[in-house]
């Protein structure tokens, strides 16, 4: 299995020790767990300039498309991504964001739907949940199949000791995690991720090629492979959960005739 760790810190401090426990443990289960590292502050990331290039015409117009192309790539290349950002005001921290800002795309379209991955944060006092459920919640609507959540309290900025119940937790989310992600099963979509889902599916004729406001939507939505599927093929959806999926595609694509997303040209 290949495991990829992101740290969306600054430094490697109290998240990262985390990290490194959980990674620990997976290597005692598997010799053959393979690990790569990227840290974002090394990639000299530029911020995000709302350019739109990503959602009309595809990522590799935007003008910071070399790197991304590079962590993609690694995310592509991973079974398992295991992402660590640690709490800054209650939210993640500005690298992440800024990373997140950059994959926002996918949430129109989204793409790592056989990845999975765990989200990790400390906080010395409150908001390492709130970190946790809106990195976990970008990663699920832009395709991952399953994230767990992982918040911590250090109590502590830079002196943390990880106690022995906090130690449990990680032994028990490595143990958790890479069963699952040996495993290989596929995990059926959320009602709450079927939702924007079809939305889009719905909206996407209205940006087809030919049409007035044209975009890589429009394209994306009514190829063969999943025009007429409620989910990406490669996940299975209990039968229960289509007729759902199928509303709001029609929700979607009544809404279309309505409103309409308009650009520069």
């Amino acid at each position: 299995m290949n495991y990829l760790l992101i740290n969306g810190s600054p430094r490697k401090g109290n998240t990262w020790m985390l990290v490194e426990l959980i990674k620990n443990e997976i290597q005692a289960m598997s010799a053959e767990a393979v690990f790569d590292e990227i840290h974002l502050a090394d990639l000299e990331l530029p911020f995000c300039t709302g350019c739109s290039l990503c959602f009309r015409k595809g990522h590799e117009h935007c003008p910071h498309n070399k790197t991304m192309r590079e962590v993609i790539s690694k995310i592509d290349w991973s079974d398992g991504v295991i992402f660590a950002t640690t709490t800054f005001n209650m939210q993640p921290a500005a690298l992440t964001k800024n990373f997140i800002d950059h994959l926002c795309f996918m949430l129109h379209r989204p793409y790592f739907f056989t990845k999975k991955a765990i989200v990790i944060s400390t906080v010395g006092g409150v908001g390492a949940k709130k970190a946790v459920q809106y990195t976990a919640g970008t990663l699920r609507g832009i395709g991952f199949n399953r994230c767990y959540e992982f918040p911590v309290v250090s109590y502590s900025y830079n002196a943390y000791e990880i106690n022995e119940k906090t130690k449990n937790k990680c032994v028990k989310m490595a143990v958790k995690f890479h069963n699952d992600v040996a495993s290989k099963e596929m995990h059926a979509p959320s009602l709450a991720l079927l939702i924007p889902y079809n939305i889009f599916r719905g909206m996407s004729p209205a940006y087809a090629p030919g049409t007035e406001y044209e975009s890589l939507d429009g394209i994306h939505w009514t190829e063969p492979v999943r025009a007429k599927k409620v989910y990406d093929p490669s996940i299975p959806v209990p039968l229960y959960k289509k007729p759902f999926g199928g509303l709001f595609y029609a929700i979607g694509k009544m809404a279309s005739k309505y409103a309409a997303i308009t650009y520069r040209k």
